[in-house]
């Protein structure tokens, strides 16, 4: 699912809106100078810089317009643009505070849940890029937190807002984010053991096979666990998981060649 920045409203709509909030029951004749018709126009224009890329500039007159339509949907819809502006531009950590305090401001607001979807999307980065996969590198070992504090973004989209149109997306993503961090600790759990310890290993190839039992990283996780107890000598472990990775995986790669199962071809990159 491709994330395009949302509307709260249509512009003109919003613009409406905003129009008679600042208006009020004042007949006036609105004065050009006045902040609403600011506002209005420079919303205009952010949003022509954002369709267009120019997000350096949008995010600087997003801000102008936060200030100017403060308390309207406007100005909520300025704050989302902005968090979206500063993601679509590298800049994630400036993201994530506009969010969070967009989240913090406006806890009844109608685009609540693409707020907790847009949180858990900048966290959600999985683009190692090309130097990653010519070293080989997996997401699964590097630092798993903002997978984690992505996960919770969806999950709190998913829990509140179930009917989202928004939530399939989120719930997707969950999934994948599971997944990834079951390989991760099995990562940490073959370091250990790569390295002789044994029991360290065995306990988080333990932590692996009870949190995230469904993960495909479970198999290998029971095998480290087998070799983990058997270097420890603990024969009645080592049985009792080797049962459970022969019953959960009988065609386990890792049964007959070892943790050379899991070793690509020199040649294969990804």
């Amino acid at each position: 699912m491709s994330l395009a920045f949302p509307s709260l409203l249509s512009w003109k709509a919003a613009i409406v809106v905003l129009a008679a909030l600042l208006a009020g029951c004042d007949t006036a004749p609105k004065q050009e100078g006045a902040p609403a018709a600011v506002a209005e126009r420079l919303y205009r224009e952010a949003r022509g810089d954002m369709e267009s890329g120019a997000y350096d500039r949008a995010v600087q007159t997003l801000a102008r317009i936060e200030g100017l339509a403060a308390g309207s949907l406007l100005a909520q819809q300025a704050l989302l643009d902005m968090a979206y502006a500063n993601w679509k531009r590298g800049e994630q950590a400036s993201a994530l505070t506009t969010i969070d305090r967009f989240i913090r401001l406006n806890p009844s607001s109608p685009a609540l849940d693409y707020a907790y979807h847009l949180k858990g999307v900048i966290n959600f980065n999985d683009n190692l890029g090309f130097i990653g996969r010519l070293a080989n590198q997996d997401i699964s070992e590097r630092d798993q937190r903002a997978a984690r504090d992505a996960w919770q973004a969806f999950k709190q989209l998913v829990d509140q807002f179930p009917q989202s149109r928004y939530t399939p997306d989120a719930r997707l993503r969950m999934n994948h984010i599971l997944h990834t961090l079951a390989a991760h600790e099995v990562h940490v759990a073959r370091y250990y053991f790569r390295r002789g310890a044994y029991l360290a290993a065995a306990n988080r190839a333990q932590t692996a096979v009870t949190e995230f039992q469904q993960a495909p990283a479970a198999e290998e996780a029971l095998f480290i666990m087998v070799q983990s107890y058997e270097k420890l000598q603990i024969t009645e472990l080592r049985d009792a998981a080797e049962r459970v990775l022969k019953q959960n995986f009988p065609d386990s790669d890792f049964l007959r060649r070892g943790f050379a199962a899991r070793e690509r071809p020199w040649w294969k990159l990804w």
